[in-house]
């Protein structure tokens, strides 16, 4: 039972990860390919009704005329395609949702965004009864009852359900990424992945659990998010049962069993498990600290950092130390501590033969330091010594004594003053 307890933690990283990982990218593309093939069959509508001298002028002479993007030089059959095309240069929207204001380039966006607010379902598959709000949701689930993949990659010959899967897919293999963000640099191989990835700099989360409440940047991490509340785990390891949310956090258990690193740093080499894990790490090379406190804008590197961090302001100690009461505010604090009871060390030096309860003690041998100070370039073989540290740069002092207001800058010190009032 204790196997299948939800982790808060764990599972956030796995949410995070949805939003830019393979998986997540392909549940978010679903989205893109359902826009782009509704807007092409109201393309289609539009090209049969059309009666403008341009488009009979082609009928009677018979032949085919095409109209150029003079951007991109994009060829379209009608002047009507290349206007909403060239909405994509120019950035204009000129279709406003009065319920939340979105704006969209397109009328047919619009009134497929609009389902989202009236929850409207009008289209239903015959074979499971399963109700979609787009047309293209619902051809595009009728392939997981015929099994359905008439696009293939000529490259590695991957099937794939739509053209636009398959253009995207293309990318893998070419290297292009033609979407830039413009904060930070960073380029995507597809829109969807861009749109998501800008909410880390807005801070928008338009994705809400209808259960409680908490609002998540893509629409893949909400349908993990609602697996905590309905205990669903549908990925188990073949090897020891365990099961898991998401498809990527039972891929990287597995690796536990395999001992596979499948995921190299080209900066100094060191393998992961995890595609996650790599990318956290990579940031300490960077310098990249992308999750910013919005109480004392403080910026950190990884998302669970600072989701402890901010319990440094709330007080909140959420984890309990069942044998002696002692609350923490993070569950690796707290697994640590509990080895002080159960005596367990399970870390054993190659070199001198010693076990610890934690594992930082083969860096004395080895003399890696991979925190490194960005004001000074002191560097340091733990990230907490570091952060003590950045208090003497910063002069962030953040204990404080509730009987005379005195501040420190370690918890240690705090405890050692304390004492001079209680004797």
């Amino acid at each position: 039972v204790s196997d299948r307890a939800p982790e808060p933690p764990q599972i956030k990283e796995e949410e995070e990860e949805l939003c830019s990982s393979q998986e997540g990218e392909q549940l978010v593309l679903k989205q893109e390919t359902d826009t782009f093939m509704l807007t092409n069959e109201e393309s289609d509508h539009q090209l049969l009704s059309h009666n403008s001298p341009v488009a009979e002028s082609q009928d009677q002479e018979g032949i085919k005329k095409s109209f150029k993007c003079e951007t991109c030089e994009k060829d379209f059959k009608c002047k009507s395609q290349l206007n909403i095309h060239m909405r994509k240069h120019t950035g204009e929207k000129p279709y406003h949702c009065n319920t939340c204001g979105k704006y969209f380039r397109q009328i047919s966006s619009l009134n497929v965004h609009l389902r989202t607010h009236t929850d409207e379902k009008p289209y239903t598959c015959s074979t499971c009864g399963k109700r979609f709000s787009q047309k293209a949701n619902l051809h595009k689930h009728i392939t997981t009852h015929t099994g359905e993949k008439p696009y293939s990659c000529e490259t590695c010959g991957k099937l794939l359900t739509s053209s636009l899967g398959l253009l995207i897919h293309m990318r893998t293999h070419t290297g292009e990424k033609p979407y830039l963000c413009k904060t930070c640099g960073k380029r995507f191989t597809s829109m969807s992945i861009w749109t998501t990835h800008m909410r880390i700099h807005t801070g928008e989360r338009p994705y809400l659990c209808k259960t409680c409440g908490k609002g998540f940047k893509c629409d893949p991490a909400l349908k993990v998010h609602m697996r905590i509340h309905t205990g669903e785990r549908p990925y188990s390891c073949e090897t020891c049962g365990r099961s898991f949310i998401t498809k990527e956090g039972m891929m990287a258990h597995r690796r536990t069993h395999t001992g596979e690193k499948p995921f190299l740093c080209n900066t100094c080499g060191k393998s992961f498990r995890h595609t996650k894990t790599l990318n956290d790490h990579i940031r300490i090379h960077t310098g990249e600290k992308p999750y910013f406190c919005e109480t004392c804008g403080k910026t950190f590197r990884l998302g669970g950092e600072l989701a402890v961090h901010i319990r440094t302001h709330t007080g909140e100690k959420p984890y309990l130390c069942k044998t002696c009461g002692k609350r923490f505010r993070a569950k690796s604090a707290l697994n640590s501590h509990v080895k002080i009871h159960t005596g367990e060390k399970p870390y054993s030096c190659e070199t001198c033969g010693k076990t610890f309860i934690l594992k930082q003690h083969t860096m004395i041998h080895t003399g890696e330091k991979p925190y490194s100070c960005e004001t000074c370039g002191k560097a340091f073989r733990q990230s907490s010594v570091l952060t003590v540290h950045m208090r003497i740069h910063t002069g962030e002092r953040p204990y404080s004594c509730n009987t005379c207001g005195k501040s420190f800058k370690q918890q240690a010190n705090l405890q050692n003053h304390v004492r001079l009032h209680t004797g």
